[in-house]
């Protein structure tokens, strides 16, 4: 197998986490799409996002997209990427989509305790609580209908690497 593959799913799920464990496993190159911007801009997307709007982002992240993507590579793409359809239909065309879904509850616990939660722009100005639920109800949908695995993201690390590995490898 020498694929590409993309992680998606809400900030949060773990994507940067498995990504790079997966990476490890597989042998191949982790790219973080949000640090791969960070880094060729040299500013972080909250600031980005205030200084030149989330259309500006959103454009930016869908060249990234492109940029990086190549084989044997695992990439973690940002909680968005999928809101663009040329996006989906871009991962879905050139590798494999891998869906770390995870619960509100997990979601929450894990950006509560996260420390790059200040770089993270708010998307809607709601509390955390308020905001997953609706960043779930509207991205939920774009998640399922692009995905070609989807793995309960609430499981342990090892866990979750292997049940990628198993359904990769069908």
């Amino acid at each position: 197998m020498d694929s590409t593959i993309y992680l998606i799913g809400p900030r949060g799920a773990g994507k940067t986490t498995v990504g790079k464990a997966l990476s490890l496993t597989l042998n191949y190159r982790f790219i973080d799409t949000d640090d791969w911007i960070t880094q060729k801009y040299q500013q972080t997307i909250a600031s980005m996002v205030q200084e030149k709007g989330w259309d500006f982002f959103r454009q930016t992240e869908s060249e990234a997209l492109v940029q990086v993507s190549h084989p044997n590579q695992v990439i973690s793409t940002g909680g968005g990427m999928i809101l663009a359809e040329q996006n989906r239909t871009y991962m879905k065309s050139s590798g494999v989509i891998i869906y770390l879904q995870a619960s509100l509850e997990t979601l929450v616990e894990r950006l509560s305790r996260d420390p790059n939660e200040a770089q993270r722009p708010s998307l809607t100005g709601k509390t955390l609580v308020s905001e997953m639920n609706d960043v779930l109800a509207k991205r939920e949908p774009l998640y399922l209908q692009c995905a070609d695995i989807i793995v309960d993201a609430g499981l342990p690390i090892n866990d979750i690497i292997e049940a990628i590995l198993a359904k990769l490898m069908k």
